[in-house]
């Protein structure tokens, strides 16, 4: 088997490799704003802009950590991410590397990814049949 044959037979794991680390990392942005865990200086007010990011981080980000309904959530969790970007990033500086908002940006395009791609083969979307 060749070097090609097997990154093809393995690229759906893979990506679903991807997925689950990357929204293990994003979920800790929804539990800081929603329960203070890790520690953070976020505490947003109910129904506040912070408050409701919070909700799409943590139950938009188990929802696609599971590999559930990924393509739908994956769009709106990149999203999020844009409008994130730009109003709490771009305003301080054009570089992202200054204003924080790399992690944003490389959000974004994960979760714009997987809107296309799908949550591969370990998701409960492929069980589902679904994937």
């Amino acid at each position: 088997m060749s070097f090609k044959d097997l990154t093809i037979a393995w690229a759906p794991c893979a990506l679903s490799l991807l997925r689950v680390v990357a929204t293990t990392l994003f979920i800790e942005h929804g539990t800081q704003k929603l329960f203070g865990f890790p520690a953070s200086a976020h505490q947003p007010a109910i129904l506040s802009l912070l408050w409701i990011a919070g909700m799409l981080e943590f139950f938009g980000g188990a929802f696609v950590l599971l590999g559930l309904l990924t393509r739908p959530v994956a769009f709106l969790l990149s999203g999020e991410m844009a409008i994130a970007y730009w109003l709490f990033h771009a305003s301080s500086s054009f570089f992202p590397a200054n204003n924080g908002g790399d992690a944003a940006i490389l959000f974004c395009f994960l979760f714009l990814y997987l809107a296309v791609a799908g949550g591969g083969a370990w998701s409960l979307d492929a069980i589902r049949g679904r994937g």
